[in-house]
């Protein structure tokens, strides 16, 4: 092979390992996007909350849970759940994007418009989520082509099932056609619940995590999309207009928004009062919904890995919630699998006389699936369950 064709091959490669999700392109409009359709059960759902396919749609991701809602406005004009997609995969740590490369899935609150989605994606359909937004803008933040798309395989994505992806754009497709402009996006790195704010207190992200609740609890109070600005490194928010820096408005919801905050804050006080153990989730690139940790996916999943279109599968056997003493170190470890999603009962925190505990292996040699899917370690040793890149085939870079 000539050299300036290898080398070419190589700068190909090495752009393609850090541009997100960018591999897309655009050409006439596809088949595929015009025929998606939305499943007769997801109509009737819409039909028993009181809307149809043509009311404004918003959307909510959690990362740690690996899942995505579609909240629909019905008829009395709040909002309300239509459907929750389990995530085929994510990829990085909970926390922030900060810049092109790092394999972070953005945590924010985004606008997506019909622009932005792409019916010819090279990830089976896609719509960019509009990362970086104009407060990350602001502050430096580079990346972009950060897309929820088909192929699961992620790359600083959402990466869902083709079959859910026909789904989503064909409910977001219903909702521009029927007069609406944008899509409000959040992305939060856990649902807002009492016990993962206890559980994370201890994250340098809190701050940051703590006023995305904000927004988060004014749309759980309102079920309404909500307006969003923000002033330096924050988020500001409000029913109609957000504040920027030194503006104060007027805001009808302010009470029943604090009232749900202190509220929390007491909860979580009580919580760790009574011996609630912090923790952190140790992840070697992301996570995937646990659904698709059942064998019933085998087939599925496997298709995908053969093709190319299933990233790092060996980062999945070595997801783990460690829970922390009050300095900071482990006193035990979940594997999350299968079986388990690492909400097990907080262990006592006795400091340096608990023992870490570790997932032991099967003496006898795994499936393939179970390899490359994380349902069981690759080594036949006893480990504490990471593999190493070497462990398992690895497919072809593609989301």
């Amino acid at each position: 092979m000539p050299l300036r064709l290898f080398q070419s091959i190589a700068l190909f490669a090495a752009l393609a390992l850090v541009a997100g999700c960018s591999l897309e392109r655009r050409e006439q409009t596809s088949l595929r996007a015009t025929q998606s359709s939305i499943p007769a059960e997801t109509l009737a759902a819409m039909e028993s909350i009181g809307t149809d396919r043509n009311q404004p749609i918003l959307i909510r991701a959690f990362k740690k849970e690996s899942e995505i809602e579609i909240w629909k406005r019905t008829r009395s004009g709040n909002y309300a759940l239509m459907k929750t997609y389990p995530v085929c995969r994510w990829s990085g740590q909970l926390g922030p994007k900060l810049r092109e490369g790092d394999r972070q899935v953005p945590e924010g609150f985004y606008t997506v418009t019909p622009g932005q989605m792409n019916p010819n994606s090279a990830l089976w359909l896609s719509f960019n989520v509009g990362y970086p937004n104009a407060m990350e803008r602001a502050l430096g933040r580079t990346g972009g082509d950060i897309m929820v798309h088909g192929t699961c395989s992620s790359r600083g994505c959402y990466a869902m099932t083709n079959e859910q992806m026909d789904e989503i754009y064909a409910v977001m497709r219903e909702a521009f056609q029927g007069g609406q402009k944008s899509v409000q996006f959040q992305s939060y790195p856990f649902r807002m619940s009492v016990k993962n704010l206890a559980k994370f207190r201890n994250d340098p992200n809190m701050p940051f995590w703590k006023n995305l609740k904000e927004g988060n609890d004014r749309f759980e109070v309102t079920k309404r999309e909500m307006a969003v600005n923000y002033c330096g490194a924050r988020y500001t928010f409000g029913a109609n207009d957000a504040p920027g820096c030194g503006e104060t408005l007027a805001d009808p919801d302010a009470a029943a928004i604090n009232a749900k905050l202190r509220d929390d804050e007491a909860k979580v006080a009580n919580l760790v009062s009574g011996g609630f153990s912090a923790a952190r989730m140790s992840y070697a690139d992301g996570d995937q919904n646990i659904v698709f940790r059942d064998p019933a996916k085998k087939k599925l999943l496997e298709t995908y890995a053969a093709s190319g279109e299933f990233s790092r599968p060996e980062a999945l056997a070595a997801v783990k919630e460690q829970r922390l003493d009050h300095k900071g170190n482990v006193i035990a470890e979940t594997m999350i699998t299968s079986t388990t999603d690492g909400s097990e009962p907080d262990p006592a925190s006795t400091g340096a006389a608990a023992a870490i505990t570790k997932t032991k292996t099967s003496k006898s040699k795994p499936s393939l699936f179970d390899q490359l899917f994380g349902t069981a370690s690759p080594s036949d040793s006893d480990s504490d369950g990471l593999t190493t890149t070497g462990s398992v085939p690895l497919p072809q870079p593609r989301g």
